[in-house]
């Protein structure tokens, strides 16, 4: 099983930068694509960004230019750079991890519990 845990989110004013970090936690697991997903008040979940673990990145287009995925392999770790933060960034966003299990080879999609991205002035 993969336990994940985020960190980073906060308050912000608009223009502002945060930077978001997922860790993967533990045993007999790989790790494989991760991703950023994100849900505001009202509306559905949504792909922020996705990166694979040869580093191929996905952003989705409202974030592009401001927006940068990166990995860690070796600590399987994902984060989220976050520049020129606007108010319609502001969500609950969730890491997304799929982890293989080493014993079956199975895919699993796992989920972080979700931290807070409020941006406001």
């Amino acid at each position: 099983q993969v336990q994940l845990v985020e960190s980073g989110g906060g308050l912000v004013q608009p223009g502002e930068s945060l930077r978001l970090s997922c860790a993967a936690s533990g045993s007999s697991f790989s790790v494989y694509d991760m991703r950023w997903y994100r849900q505001a008040p009202g509306k559905q979940r949504e792909l922020v960004a996705a990166i694979t673990r040869g580093f191929s990145t996905q952003y989705a287009e409202a974030v592009k230019g401001r927006f940068t995925i990166s990995r860690d392999n070796a600590k399987n770790t994902v984060n989220l750079q976050m520049n020129s933060l606007k108010s319609e960034d502001t969500a609950v966003y969730y890491c997304n991890v799929d982890g293989v299990a080493i014993a079956t080879r199975i895919t699993r999609r796992y989920w972080g519990q979700g931290t807070q991205v409020t941006v406001s002035s």
